[in-house]
């Protein structure tokens, strides 16, 4: 069998408030196989957003291991981090984070321009706008948009290099019902359609039943 695309071990994650030392994460192991969909659930404070962190290398755990694509984390220098960041992992958070002065289509370009692409966008990304219903929306800038068709814009920008991975951070917290559903819906056509492979942050569990696999952390560790 191939190795996880996501593989996490022992992470600990000890944060210092003054004197006081706080354990975010206390002994987390994690595995996630190429093309697969999978929810990390649980309260405020158990420990979800710090994982996220840490398996997007964006922070460093204070000790345990993670492998992307067999790659330890914890041995590449900070611009290998970033590099792998541009190339192999996308990100989705609560907040859209586009640029207000600009179109859709050039909120999603940034992203191709900052991993040195240039040109227009691959043939094939342009199905899978079709496939996020943004063909005819390329061209408003944010505040012409709804907060689902902004979460859309941000999720094409996070894919449009082809990234291995998507790492989501409670991608449905600031829409309702309605919208939530076309996001996760989204979220799952790209999974199956595409193979893309899927780590979503979420307290919500009608969230996380939209995935393959559902894993519950509570203070700290996963249960």
């Amino acid at each position: 069998m191939s190795s996880p695309i996501i593989e996490a071990r022992d992470l600990r994650k000890v944060y210092h408030v003054g004197e006081v030392e706080v354990s975010a994460l206390r002994g987390v192991d994690l595995d996630a196989a190429r093309g697969e969909f999978v929810a990390v659930v649980g309260p405020s404070g158990s420990g979800k957003s710090t994982l996220f962190h840490i398996l997007g290398g964006l922070t460093p755990p204070t000790s345990g291991t993670v492998r992307i694509e067999d790659k330890d984390l914890s041995q590449m220098t900070d611009t290998d981090r970033t590099n792998m960041r541009k190339t192999t992992v996308g990100f989705v958070f609560q907040k859209y984070n586009l640029l207000p002065t600009l179109t859709a289509r050039d909120n999603i370009e940034i992203a191709r321009n900052i991993a040195g692409k240039t040109g227009p966008m691959e043939p094939e990304f342009e199905n899978t706008l079709t496939l996020l219903g943004l063909t005819n929306r390329l061209n408003h800038r944010p505040r012409a948009m709804s907060g689902g068709e902004q979460q859309r814009v941000a999720i094409a920008r996070a894919i449009v290099n082809r990234p291995a991975i998507l790492l989501a951070d409670e991608p449905t917290g600031n829409l309702d019902t309605e919208n939530s559903n076309a996001v996760l819906g989204l979220m799952r056509r790209l999974n199956e359609q595409l193979g893309q492979t899927i780590l979503m942050i979420t307290h919500n569990p009608e969230a996380a039943a939209f995935a393959d696999r559902i894993v519950k952390m509570r203070d700290g560790r996963i249960v």
